[in-house]
């Protein structure tokens, strides 16, 4: 399922190298924005890697994964660290919400009041409170998951009523462009939006997760907390 196991040794140089580049790259960027690099926690995006990668990413100091499919997470989260933990960065249907509310401590992509309420009543049934952050498309491309921007407050609104979610913040994906550049004005749009909801509705709102291997540098700079790390992390995605 995962492709052919590396040995212990190769994986561990590996993600020693990368891992330091990525955690550099995020302190320069915290350093030119003029913020701490407590305030950006790095989510490694684990999806297609087997828990041999995972247990080597964990000895690489990284301790955070993200993954973006239910089935898959199921599968690898038994056999991976016991000290990882996990978030779930994918869209998520509500038929998977009942295995989500007992994998992971964070979902980033919820993109309606229906899955809101699921998720809400699944941790309810689980015995757990889960922290949520209400994905966005500020892009308005078509093919992207996630509320149209003048949906966000609304289902801030609904919120107030759910007892086993707790939302966080804000998760973005912009179009994808060679020049990272480019991504700012969502990047930018998502925090002032952010911003908005924040006086409006009364919750904190204090964590925004955007930013990828490409351009994280871009969304610390427009005040990122979260950034999906994935390519740079684990190499070019397995098949």
């Amino acid at each position: 399922m995962y492709g052919e196991r590396m040995s212990e040794s190769v994986l561990s140089e590996e993600f020693e190298d990368r891992v330091a580049a990525v955690q550099a790259r995020i302190g320069q960027a915290c350093s030119a924005s003029g913020r701490s690099i407590d305030e950006v926690t790095l989510v490694a995006v684990s999806k297609k890697n087997g828990p041999d990668r995972i247990e080597a990413a964990v000895q690489a100091g990284l301790t955070l994964f993200g993954e973006n499919k239910v089935q898959e997470a199921r599968a690898k989260i038994p056999l991976s660290p016991s000290q990882a933990r996990w978030h779930l960065i994918g869209h998520l249907q509500t038929n998977k919400v009942k295995y989500a509310v007992r994998l992971f401590e964070a979902i980033h992509s919820v993109d309606s009041e229906k899955l809101l309420d699921a998720i809400d009543q699944g941790a309810a049934a689980a015995g757990v409170t889960l922290d949520v952050f209400l994905e966005v498309n500020v892009s308005g491309e078509p093919s992207k998951f996630g509320l149209p921007p003048d949906a966000v407050l609304p289902v801030l609104e609904s919120a107030t009523q759910k007892m086993s979610v707790n939302v966080v913040g804000l998760m973005t994906m912009p179009p994808f462009t060679e020049d990272p550049e480019l991504a700012r004005p969502h990047f930018a749009r998502l925090r002032t939006l952010r911003d908005e909801c924040r006086e409006q509705s009364g919750f904190p709102l204090n964590e925004l997760s955007m930013g990828m291997s490409h351009d994280l540098e871009v969304a610390i700079s427009e005040g990122a907390t979260y950034v999906r790390v994935g390519t740079d992390l684990f190499g070019a995605r397995q098949k």
